[in-house]
């Protein structure tokens, strides 16, 4: 293991002297690929030290008790000892998991789009729920929601609903929510007291910078037109809600959240080119899937992923069979213990594939 914590030291000292390069700083898009490595690595390499001094502090423990001369500082030495051998493991098994290659797209914001299935009115209220289940956790991670286009349902919540998201690693904590989640409660139209099944649909795309995706506006067809819901007089008589075609693709994205023509334009293009994005990303987990069998990230985006309960107060994640009997928390944005149980099967399946380099 120390062989690996080398090369990264070594990597770590190159990208810090090359990081502070004027050339390298006049490339912006070598520069941020080169500042998220140097976040990563200095991570390792904190824990590289740590590894460095714990074994250092073993090999002197046993020296110290393997002369014998003083009884104070042998008693000293075996505590050392103790304390060392308690912690190597554990911070072995976190050094593998940090030495698990990060995919590049985990770093990136994201654009969500939640769709309401099959289930009428009641699958857009559904909708609405996932939408604050959504954003009440981003708020309590410190993540910015900005709402990029909605199609609010006859009776609450959203045919439709796609949001923003902005933070520290924001793909690689939601990406695993993308698939089918169904909901088995009684609606509240319903009189005769009996359970139905709904359904909505929740897409994550990692949002692509401008030199990820190089689209050619002479490719996209740009409509302007009237916004529809609140915002007031000026929003609903002048044109400044704006439609994207992309024509190669036939790719569409809209904005009608901001009052100015200028911004829903930059949104919709941002929404245009992390779709584009996504689809080349969706070829390319599709082909890795092929390669390997894994639990958590199918490539499937019609997989039924999650359901909840209403009337057992449960919560199951059909990829992992994990079952939270605390619903009322969990779609009030306490979802976390999920994400962390999902992102552990997918670094374990990610461990077994590395498990030769150890």
């Amino acid at each position: 293991m120390l062989d690996r914590l080398q090369i990264v030291k070594q990597r770590f000292d190159e990208v810090s002297d090359l990081i502070i390069q004027p050339d390298v700083i006049a490339d912006q898009k070598r520069w941020v690929a080169l500042n998220k490595e140097y976040k990563d690595l200095k991570a390792l390499a904190d824990k590289r030290d740590e590894y460095v001094n714990l074994t250092g502090n073993i090999d002197e423990a046993n020296a110290i008790i393997a002369e014998g001369s003083d009884a104070e500082m042998v008693e000293m030495a075996k505590m050392q000892l103790d304390e060392a051998k308690e912690r190597l493991p554990e911070l072995e098994e976190e050094i593998k998991f940090m030495l698990i290659p990060k995919d590049a797209e985990d770093a990136k914001n994201v654009m969500v789009e939640i769709r309401a299935g099959t289930g009428g009115d009641e699958a857009s209220i559904f909708a609405g729920d996932l939408f604050r289940m959504y954003t009440k956790y981003c708020e309590n991670r410190g993540w910015r929601t900005s709402v990029v286009d909605m199609n609010e349902g006859t009776s609450g919540g959203f045919k439709e609903v796609i949001f923003e998201v902005t933070g520290e690693d924001v793909y690689g904590t939601l990406k695993f929510e993308a698939g089918v989640h169904r909901v088995q409660r009684v609606p509240q139209t319903e009189t005769q007291g009996r359970v139905h099944t709904s359904a909505a649909t929740v897409m994550v795309l990692p949002e692509a910078e401008e030199f990820d995706v190089q689209i050619d506006m002479n490719d996209v067809r740009i409509d302007y037109f009237c916004s529809s819901g609140p915002g007031g007089q000026s929003v609903n008589t002048t044109k400044s809600a704006v439609r994207l075609t992309h024509i190669p693709t036939g790719l569409v994205a809209q904005c009608q959240d901001e009052k100015s023509q200028h911004k829903n334009k930059d949104k919709a293009l941002t929404v245009l080119r992390s779709r584009l994005y996504e689809q080349e990303l969706a070829k390319k987990q599709d082909e890795d899937a092929k390669k390997r069998s894994s639990q958590v990230s199918s490539g499937d985006r019609s997989a039924k992923i999650r359901t909840y309960n209403y009337s057992q107060g449960r919560v199951t994640d059909h990829r992992i069979n994990m079952n939270i009997y605390d619903l009322q928390n969990f779609v009030n944005g306490d979802i976390q213990k999920m994400i962390d149980e999902l992102q552990l099967v997918n670094n374990t399946e990610k461990l077994k594939e590395a498990s030769e380099v150890f």
